[in-house]
């Protein structure tokens, strides 16, 4: 297996080849965690097999290196662990732990395992464990805020280890050997800065170099930024910048917030307000398109900014096939708190409005690039901007699935401020679609339950029921083909609710109809039966016909299944003639189909013939060759019961003749009884999030 690497809340940090030149310093750390790797572990000294992998932490302050010390230590050892690396973030860049359920969801994700939509934490971390417990994994954690999360996801087998990064102990996990870091050494620490500045400036003066690296206490954050500020002005010397931080050394402050505050003072007002807007891109991750919404500026414009940016460490690029940019953990707090004091309230609200303005502009254009066949989707992609457009559907797709973990917080984001609603319930609207449109609702399922439940909550803030109902039935959807029926049954009763409260007749026709399959999927027939037929009286109330043909199959298929043939037969006729009504050739077919299946159980086998050799003819109109084969195999076998061999020999023949046209089907058995009902199918826009257009 190849390096994995998952995002949580951050960035995948690069696996450069280039990684070993560029990291400094930190021997004698590196040394003492590669030992702690082969040292006995408690459960060995006293006998016992290790029951869990072993847990190495890095402790340290933000802006010490722990995460770039981490790494260096996976690089090293990676080799020794053949089933790869696995990544994960503990905690948004604000500082708030990511639920264990994400993190666990995104490392089943890394290794190509199911992740049920909806699925209980403890499910997926079981499921975790239980993936690992075969392999020979290494789990690197950053920025664990606390051992409970850590914890969670510890694998059952000592052929794993993990790399926790944190900013304190780790109490409660057992046998954690922890590496607390200071600062780098001297020597580290000047190489570092004479990678920004050029060797000649710290050659000429070494001693203020080393005056620099002490002012900075050896942090590297701190020595990036001031590295940075060196090499933006060459006739600048280091001894001044020493003697500037010296001077602005107020009590409490830490040598990052100085070197950060004499960096932010010493750019351009706009480059300035471009920097203390990031503090608002979501998940801490920033593209051009991001930067230029929350400053109202170019895209073009912003890029440049942005690459100015990392010159001065005070961003990182991301390796990635599309510029995008990470704002430094360390550096986000300071941030934050700049924006807060520069910034009226009123200007930072505008700025977020603006950026999801224009991720809904780009999600827009995501999914209507995949409606080809579309003209007016073709007209209103040439109405938008160029910047806004993208040259393929296969573009489109790339953007979404790298922006996913920005998107996604986007969304989540939103909902919390709470004072964003309109954008953000247009927001999910469009990543839903987006995301159906370019991965499919099954592939999308687990994240769509999770903007799915934004909206209800969103919904339910506002008192929008007939959102509230939207939400509600596409959450009942994704718990039933999850199989969690009875989490479903209670959500689409909840969803029936809100649409009644709506008056919106197609969220409670579409919450009656999948109440009564929730109890077909339960097998009690009686109440499955029953809500089909509330259903039934809904559609033939509003003349919508073809959906009430549609359920008197339902209400068929639960009598047949409760043994009642009778009504079953009556429902399937009523089923026929609706759907010969209405011209529905294929449909007219399989209810025939059904219907002879149905007097077969009944024993009234003439009728039953009778009945297929009708539906064959119907099912050769339809050009449904399959269905034409299993109807003659049906009358075969019915010929069989009835003493006449010869002519069920020549409509097997017919049959076999029909599947020959279909080599992809060698099968040529008869269609089964169904063993478990199925639950309904549902529109093809069940999905879709539904608002009213006075909001919109």
């Amino acid at each position: 297996m190849t390096d994995q690497a998952v995002d949580t809340g951050g960035v995948q940090l690069s696996q450069d080849a280039a990684a070993e030149s560029r990291f400094l310093g930190r021997t004698r750390e590196l040394k003492e965690l590669r030992a702690d790797i082969e040292r006995a572990g408690l459960d060995t000294i006293s006998g016992r097999k290790a029951p869990r992998a072993r847990v190495l932490l890095i402790a340290g302050k933000p802006g010490s290196g722990r995460t770039a010390l981490a790494e260096e230590l996976v690089r090293q050892v990676a080799d020794g662990y053949r089933d790869g690396v696995l990544r994960a973030r503990l905690s948004e860049p604000d500082g708030t732990p990511v639920p264990t359920e994400r993190v666990a969801r995104e490392l089943l994700t890394a290794l190509e395992l199911p992740t049920p939509a909806g699925a209980a934490e403890d499910d997926l971390t079981a499921a975790l464990r239980e993936a690992l417990a075969d392999r020979r994994t290494l789990l690197l954690l950053d920025d664990a805020a606390t051992a409970e999360q850590v914890d969670a996801l510890l694998p059952d087998t000592p052929e794993c280890l993990v790399v926790a990064v944190s900013g304190g102990p780790l109490t409660g996990i057992a046998d954690v050997r922890p590496c607390t870091l200071g600062g780098l050494d001297t020597k580290s620490a000047v190489e570092l800065l004479s990678r920004y500045t050029g060797s000649v400036r710290i050659t000429v003066d070494p001693r203020a170099a080393e005056g620099l690296v002490e002012e900075c206490q050896g942090q590297p954050a701190a020595l990036t930024l001031a590295g940075g500020w060196l090499a933006a002005r060459p006739k600048a010397a280091v001894a001044d910048l020493a003697k500037h931080l010296h001077a602005d050394g107020d009590e409490g402050t830490t040598p990052l917030d100085r070197v950060f505050r004499l960096a932010c003072t010493s750019l351009p007002a706009p480059a300035a307000r471009i920097l203390r807007l990031l503090s608002l891109a979501p998940a801490g991750l920033v593209d051009p398109h991001t930067a230029a919404a929350l400053a109202g500026c170019s895209v073009g414009g912003a890029r440049t900014t942005l690459d100015d940016f990392v010159a001065l460490g005070l961003l990182h690029a991301v390796e990635s096939p599309l510029p995008q940019y990470e704002v430094p953990g360390c550096l986000q707090p300071l941030l934050k708190a700049l924006a807060e004091a520069k910034d009226r309230p009123a200007e930072l609200q505008l700025a977020r409005a603006r950026m999801l303005e224009r991720t809904v502009r780009l999600l827009q254009s995501c999914r209507a690039i995949t409606e080809t066949d579309s003209p007016e989707a073709r007209e209103k992609l040439q109405g938008m901007p160029r910047s806004l457009r993208f040259p393929s559907p296969r573009a489109a797709a790339d953007w979404l699935s790298i922006r996913r973990p920005a998107l996604l917080a986007a969304a989540r984001l939103a909902v919390a401020d709470g004072e964003l609603d309109t954008l953000a319930r247009r927001l999910m609207s469009q990543l839903v679609r987006a995301m159906v449109a370019h991965f499919g609702t099954q592939a999308a399922a687990p994240d769509l339950y999770g903007i799915h439940r934004l909206v209800l909550d969103v919904a339910e803030r506002r008192e929008l029921p007939r959102e509230k109902a939207a939400a509600l039935l596409n959450l009942a959807d994704l718990d039933a083909r999850t199989g969690r029926t009875q989490e479903a049954l209670a959500r689409y009763r909840a969803a029936l609710d809100a649409g009644r409260e709506a008056n919106d007749p197609y969220a409670t026709g579409r919450a009656m109809e999948s109440v009564g399959g929730a109890h077909l999927e339960l097998r009690d027939y009686d109440r499955a039966a029953d809500w089909y037929g509330r259903a039934l009286v809904q559609r033939l109330a509003r003349d919508e016909r073809a959906d009430a043909a549609r359920l008197y199959g339902r209400i068929a298929a639960a009598h047949t299944f409760a043994g009642r043939y009778g009504e079953a037969q009556r429902n399937w006729r009523a089923a026929v003639a609706g759907h010969r009504k209405n011209g529905d050739v294929a449909a007219h077919a399989r209810a025939l189909s059904e219907l002879a299946r149905v007097q077969e159980y009944a024993g009234r086998l003439e009728e039953s013939m009778e009945t297929c050799i009708e539906a064959v003819e119907w099912a050769r109109r339809a050009e449904d060759v399959r269905l034409q084969a299993a109807l003659q195999l049906r009358i075969a076998d019915t010929l069989e019961h009835l003493g006449d061999p010869a002519a069920a020999s020549l409509h097997r023949g017919a049959a076999e003749r029909l599947l020959a046209e279909e080599p992809q089907e060698p099968e040529t058995q008869a269609e089964p009884e169904p063993e478990q009902p199925d639950l309904p199918e549902h529109d093809a826009n069940a999905c879709e999030i539904r608002s009213t257009s006075a909001e919109d």
